[in-house]
């Protein structure tokens, strides 16, 4: 685990540091330095890409991080990471081909009240090519084990782009026309660096052929796909299906309730760099011992620190609404349940990795498409209903079966669970937590109450840690610590 906790502590900090000034962009620059519907605009077209780049990208990314290491020779591994350079450019120009083609039906759909979006309808697919191509760049890092300046520009580039144009834009140094030209524009600045990045660790003696098992690689990679597709959707189609039955604003409104959540997150996020090649080599040798050793100690590692957040913002909630124009603010009900929908994903440990790097892979097309079906019908229903809670319903239910299936199947398949007496505990603690600091404020400013707060929580929680022995590899930093700062 030393590599992982090195570099899931590299990936966890610079996560952070990004989502620290998404915070201030999205919670404070956005609402005060932009009208709701161009917020919501915003908003939309970077959902918008993120539904269409995994089409784009076709599995290529997840290809290469499961294949590259069952391949001994130099002229398999480089025709490998030929043909994921070549993928995203043949489907970016199919689909570019045929935006060009439906150019004019594609307008029509966003015809009403939210015709705001015609002009920049066109910047979803460079949104879309763009990360496509980051994330296959991201990979090629990610199998030499060099996942933190991908982390570092996946979290924290483009934040600091956005931060900047805000501020230009504040200080009416450039118009909002311009700032959403510059937004995408920095997906694709950001895609340059890391293309910089993966040739320096490795450039390949480029040739377009399939490497050996030509045909295991299409079949994983189509499937892959689909299964990548539905999981975006899963997550981003709740705020696309917002645009169609409510005025744009909404999307701007809800969305800031998910980036809150959303900071939950992170640690899963932060590991999954590194853990996802690790399980794939696991697998391809057959090491099920070190496979289930994993299992358990990324779910547990990542429930305790995920589980502090999740206590810290629900603990906080109220005072970090107080501190969001009006305008922008939805009912605490949202931010909860996309709240526990992100710590099961936790919970659940390197479980995603398992089922991508395995024999099983096609398991996760099968419920993924059924899921994505039921979201989307749960969506049509709900949302005219409840509104923006009728997503949030809607994306609670369906991430819930997706995740209880998802651990079913590893169980059922594998004969591993992630779970420990350790894990009850915790559960338990968090639980403890949850009640006892979301019923109870000091009664000072917003900000203050919540600095206060969090360091009585934070403090006192990983005190119990720590006491408790609930995780080897926490205790280990705590001491590690502790050693530093004497």
């Amino acid at each position: 685990m030393g590599i992982i906790l090195k570099q899931s502590f590299s990936n966890l900090v610079s996560t952070y540091v990004g989502f620290g000034i998404g915070a201030i962009n999205v919670l404070l620059l956005y609402p005060n330095f932009m009208q709701p519907e161009y917020y919501g605009l915003v908003s939309y077209l970077l959902t918008a890409g993120n539904l269409v780049w995994p089409i784009m990208a076709l599995g290529g990314h997840n290809t290469l991080i499961k294949f590259f290491s069952s391949y001994t020779s130099k002229q398999d591994q480089d025709r490998l990471l030929s043909l994921v350079l070549i993928i995203p450019l043949v489907s970016g120009s199919i689909l570019g081909m045929l935006g060009i083609y439906f150019y004019d039906y594609i307008l029509s759909y966003f015809e009403g009240e939210n015709n705001l979006i015609q002009p920049y309808a066109w910047l979803i697919f460079v949104i879309a090519i763009s990360t496509a191509y980051f994330e296959v760049f991201f990979s090629w890092n990610k199998i030499f084990l060099k996942s933190t300046f991908g982390n570092l520009m996946k979290e924290v580039l483009h934040r600091i782009g956005i931060f900047v144009l805000l501020m230009l834009l504040y200080f009416k140094l450039i118009q909002i026309e311009f700032f959403i030209y510059a937004s995408a524009g920095i997906y694709l600045l950001r895609t340059l660096v890391m293309m910089y990045s993966a040739f320096r660790i490795y450039l390949p003696n480029f040739e377009f052929r399939f490497p050996n098992r030509k045909w295991e690689i299409i079949k994983y990679a189509f499937l892959i796909f689909v299964a990548g597709t539905v999981g975006v959707a899963l997550f981003d189609l709740d705020k696309f299906m917002i645009e169609h039955f409510l005025p744009i604003e909404n999307v701007a409104v809800y969305g800031i309730a998910i980036y809150i959540a959303a900071v939950i997150a992170v640690p899963y996020r932060a590991m999954q760099q590194i853990t996802n090649p690790i399980t794939a080599n696991f697998i391809n040798l057959n090491k099920k011992q070190e496979l289930t050793d994993l299992y358990k100690r990324t779910s547990l590692t990542l429930m305790l620190v995920s589980g502090l957040i999740f206590i810290l913002i629900m603990g906080n909630i109220h005072q970090l609404y107080a501190l969001i124009p009006e305008t922008y603010r939805a009912g605490v009900q949202i931010v909860f349940l996309i709240s526990v929908v992100k710590l099961y994903d936790a919970v659940l440990g390197n479980n995603v990795s398992i089922l991508f790097n395995s024999n099983y892979y096609h398991f996760v097309l099968y419920s993924g498409v059924v899921l994505a079906i039921s979201a989307f019908l749960l969506n049509v229903w709900l949302i005219p209903l409840y509104g923006i809670y009728g997503a949030a319903y809607a994306t609670f239910a369906a991430f819930f079966m997706y995740n209880s299936i998802k651990l079913l199947f590893v169980y059922l398949k594998f004969k591993i669970q992630p779970f420990t007496a350790k894990s009850a505990v915790l559960l338990l603690i968090i639980i403890v937590y949850l009640v006892a600091f979301y019923f109870w404020d000091f009664q000072f400013h917003p900000v203050v109450n919540i600095i206060l707060k969090s360091i009585l929580i934070a403090v006192s929680y990983v005190f119990l840690v720590f006491i408790f022995r609930l995780s080897e590899d926490v205790n280990t930093l705590i001491k590690t610590a502790k050693k530093t700062f004497k």
